[in-house]
């Protein structure tokens, strides 16, 4: 059996289930077993230094796989920004069909895409950012929740209310992210009108993945309370594994008046890069959802999404039909 949906027929994949972009994570080696198992997964570009390594990325990854996978383009607000225009061309040349944007006004990028054939995903943490997106004419929307690593937006909606809200309004194919690792998920997901769903944290915890072994047993020993919510007074929040670097930021936004350079030096990239490729998880700020609470093993990635399908499957069709009377 398989689960066909909306987003499974528009971007040509088996199972409705998408690893989004993930810095420092989002590699060959974790994209590839995500196509070959029938889901899609995407290169991050920006973990790729330059639109040259990117495009020797891209074709690594073809290597590996001859099934869909995709690349995230995350537009942020920077002084000096990275050369966004290349990265788009390298994208481009490459023959990659399908691109997760997310970030800030990606209109221009859209265009340009969709110029070239390309279906977008863009994603988004308000119902109006959705909104917005499908007016600029994207293919489908990832609807990110308050559970979310990473930046879930200033609103703090959670899923239950937030993919529902958005489901009654964007009319294009759309996936629940944030707080989703399982079987139970994926068809609560369906149930509140999404078309598939959108994994970070628990595609981290796989036997692929390119991380540390150390990060990997920490997010399964870790229950869903060890996260923390940084740049809380910044207006810029992001969640991050509980650790003693966070638990610091956290501390010094308590005390009132702090400004970026204030703790600058404990959410530096650099710091975080070394954290990881020494496997201290307490080394610096490593993004992580909610959803560590149900993670209990390390998988590979085809036993991961295989057992995240079929049990869905038998909860649709067996627990939810039962219930019937």
């Amino acid at each position: 059996m398989a689960l066909k949906t909306r987003f499974t027929e528009a971007f040509g994949i088996e199972h409705p289930v998408v690893q989004g972009g993930m810095q420092w994570v989002g590699y060959a080696e974790m994209v590839a077993p995500i196509a070959n198992a029938g889901g899609l997964g995407f290169l991050t570009a920006l973990t790729q230094p330059t639109p040259e390594d990117l495009a020797k990325e891209i074709a690594r990854t073809k290597e590996m796989t001859d099934k869909p996978f995709g690349v995230n383009l995350t537009i942020l607000p920077a002084i000096t920004p990275p050369p966004y225009a290349e990265y788009r061309q390298a994208i481009i040349e490459g023959g990659i069909t399908i691109v997760e944007t997310a970030g800030y006004k990606p209109q221009e990028h859209v265009d340009h895409f969709k110029e070239h054939g390309i279906k977008v995903i863009h994603k988004c943490t308000a119902v109006r950012h959705a909104l917005s997106a499908e007016r600029m004419g994207v293919d489908a929307i990832s609807i990110d929740g308050f559970e979310c690593a990473g930046h879930p937006g200033e609103d703090d909606i959670p899923g239950l209310i937030l993919i529902p809200a958005a489901a009654d309004k964007v009319k294009i194919p759309m996936l629940a992210s944030g707080g989703f690792g399982d079987g139970r998920g994926l068809a609560a997901a369906l149930a509140l009108g999404a078309d598939g769903i959108n994994m970070g944290t628990r595609f981290c915890v796989t036997q692929e993945a390119p991380i540390h072994e150390n990060f990997k047993r920490r997010m399964v020993e870790n229950d869903e309370r060890d996260t923390k919510l940084i740049f809380r007074t910044l207006h810029n929040t992001a969640r991050v594994m509980k650790n003693a670097v966070s638990s610091e930021v956290v501390e010094i936004e308590r005390a009132g008046g702090a400004e970026f350079k204030d703790i600058q030096h404990l959410v530096a990239g650099k710091r975080g890069q070394k954290a990881m490729a020494d496997g201290d998880p307490d080394g610096g700020i490593w993004s992580a959802g909610q959803i560590q609470g149900l993670i209990h093993d390390i998988p590979t990635v085809k036993e991961l999404i295989d057992r995240i399908v079929a049990d869905a499957e038998e909860i649709i069709t067996a627990r939810l039909n039962g219930l019937i009377v």
